[in-house]
């Protein structure tokens, strides 16, 4: 699931959104209210239950050939996804939605950037698109998605490497 040329996707659980008003999430570091969506390069970050803590990394043009081996694998694509076992029934049974929106309106944000923000309110262009299966998501775009006991040490090892890396809802991970 990705966005058409001239597009950007916001993933969502609610099949009932009509307009994406702009506001504070209250675990944002921003203080400006946004309408969040991300571009194409970025979607699989969001294959996910809302909740679900993930760790993710991938090979970046600064990555180590020995930081990718020991943490992509060899032979193992550019890309993983890890997830707690306790989460793996909510990826399988999750009904998520993705909207798309016009690209006018939004403009990078991070550094590097990591996703685009409006401050407008943003009708989406269509009804909610059914997003589907998540695993298979995951094998048809050949990401690797790890089921692990714990994802800090995992993500300990990530954020000490020379991969690129995002981590969403940690603070949702197991202790």
């Amino acid at each position: 699931m990705r966005p058409d040329p001239g597009q950007v996707l916001h993933f969502s659980e609610d099949p009932t959104i009509t307009t994406f008003t702009p506001h504070v999430a209250p675990t944002s570091l921003e203080t400006e209210p946004y309408v969040w969506a991300v571009g194409a390069d970025r979607c699989p970050d969001y294959w996910f239950p809302r909740a679900c803590p993930r760790a993710m990394a991938w090979r970046d043009p600064g990555t180590t050939d020995d930081d990718a081996a020991r943490i992509l694998g060899s032979g193992c694509g550019d890309r993983v996804h890890a997830v707690e076992y306790g989460w793996l029934k909510a990826i399988t049974e999750v009904r998520l939605y993705a909207y798309r929106l016009p690209v006018e309106p939004f403009a990078p944000i991070g550094d590097p950037p990591h996703a685009v923000v409006a401050t407008v309110p943003v009708r989406p262009l269509g009804p909610p698109e059914p997003v589907g299966d998540l695993l298979a998501l995951h094998e048809e775009a050949g990401i690797q998605l790890r089921v692990l006991d714990r994802i800090r040490p995992f993500w300990d090892e990530v954020i000490s490497s020379t991969l690129g890396f995002s981590g969403i809802r940690l603070r949702n991970a197991r202790r």
